[in-house]
């Protein structure tokens, strides 16, 4: 079966950090994707960061590029989002999905339907 498990938000004041990370487990194969993406109130939910596990490309919103870095631990299955300067905009509920397999390409890596499994939230808030 596969699980993700999203931690590490929190309240931060703008200009500060956080890191996110997503534990994966109950993959049978190796090739597949990890995305975040992120939800604020009565918004649609949005893609911020994806990276393949197998040769390690990444995406990233334009939104979030230059502030957060995304990266991957193979050792402990788990993924990391690194959040810097953060914005109060930023704040949202921040989800980790997989694409398993690996399937997303160019731009569909930010389109929610793209992903097979879900973990929970976490939630991050910046305050101004």
């Amino acid at each position: 079966e596969v699980q993700l498990q999203a931690s590490g938000g929190g309240l931060v004041q703008a200009g500060g950090s956080l890191r996110l990370s997503c534990a994966a487990s109950g993959f049978t194969f190796g090739y597949y994707a990890i995305g975040w993406f992120r939800q604020a109130p009565g918004k649609e939910r949005e893609g911020v960061s994806c990276i393949s596990v197998s040769d390690v490309n990444t995406y990233y919103a334009d939104s979030v590029k230059g502030r957060f870095t995304i990266s991957i631990d193979n050792a402990k299955n788990t993924v990391y989002l690194q959040m810097n300067s953060l914005k109060p905009e930023d704040t949202a509920v921040y989800y980790c999905a997989a694409n398993a397999p690996y399937t997303v390409y160019g731009s569909s890596w930010f389109f929610p339907d793209e992903y097979d499994y879900w973990g929970q939230g976490t939630q991050v808030t910046v305050s101004s």
